[in-house]
């Protein structure tokens, strides 16, 4: 039997330690998380992505929330939660009037903020079975198509080692997303299982790391796109 994906949330917050904060917490609570700094970031990674669910913050500058939940809402029936320090009844009308499921005043105790979740969650229709579009990232002239696992230059394929496929994919999976070396070692040690292959180690990650840097940058000792956060781990940037 297949294991059930869990739900894949969106957190768009310009705020980069709330947003750290929220990321890690939906994590340990069992969604996939993808974060956004802003509205501009959350608008391209909606381009190749799909959710279940948008946790929006209203306050940010440039595009505000209430702006991007219209947007949102144009698209489709993607849920989603606004999350603001403003209270005012006011506030809360427009948020909903603009189509958003809920609203969050901040400050807000987290346990609250994952029963808003559950409770959307619930109450938003499953969609039905039909042709999906395919979700593809974008990283300058690169395409990487989550759907097939195929990564293109300019339309032409390029090719990968199983290990630097496996890790392709896992950080496409998260993009935005810090992703730490413990992380990627377990992940490629749960796909070798029972490929007899061997558990892979830290310091042969960051070797598959260089490798796959060769195929994704212009330069990889400055990489663009998959990048070093220091003391932590790595990041995949998309366009």
């Amino acid at each position: 039997m297949t294991k059930e994906a869990p739900p894949h949330l969106l957190v768009v917050d310009d705020d980069a330690r709330i947003r750290t904060l929220l990321q890690k917490y939906l994590l340990r609570n069992g969604f996939l998380v993808t974060a956004a700094r802003d509205a501009a970031h959350a608008r391209r990674l909606m381009q190749g992505l799909a959710f279940d669910m948008v946790v929006l913050d209203v306050m940010m500058p440039g595009e505000d929330g209430i702006s991007l939940t219209r947007h949102i809402r144009t698209q489709g029936s993607t849920p989603v939660l606004l999350l603001t320090a403003r209270s005012e009844a006011e506030d809360r009308i427009t948020g909903l009037e603009a189509g958003a499921d809920d609203y969050l005043p901040k400050p807000f105790e987290p346990r609250e903020l994952l029963l808003r979740i559950a409770a959307i969650l619930r109450r938003s229709p499953q969609p039905v079975a039909s042709p999906v579009a395919p979700q593809v990232l974008i990283m300058g002239p690169l395409r990487y198509d989550l759907d097939r696992g195929e990564l293109k230059r300019a339309d032409r394929p390029v090719r990968l080692t199983q290990t630097e496929a496996v890790l392709m994919r896992f950080f496409c999976q998260h993009p935005g997303e810090v992703i730490t070396r413990e992380a990627l070692v377990a992940h490629l040690s749960e796909d070798r299982a029972g490929h007899g292959g061997m558990v892979g180690q830290e310091r042969a990650v960051d070797v598959q790391i260089t490798r796959l840097r060769r195929k994704l940058e212009d330069d990889p000792k400055d990489p663009r796109h998959l990048q070093t956060v220091r003391g932590a781990g790595y990041m995949l940037v998309v366009d």
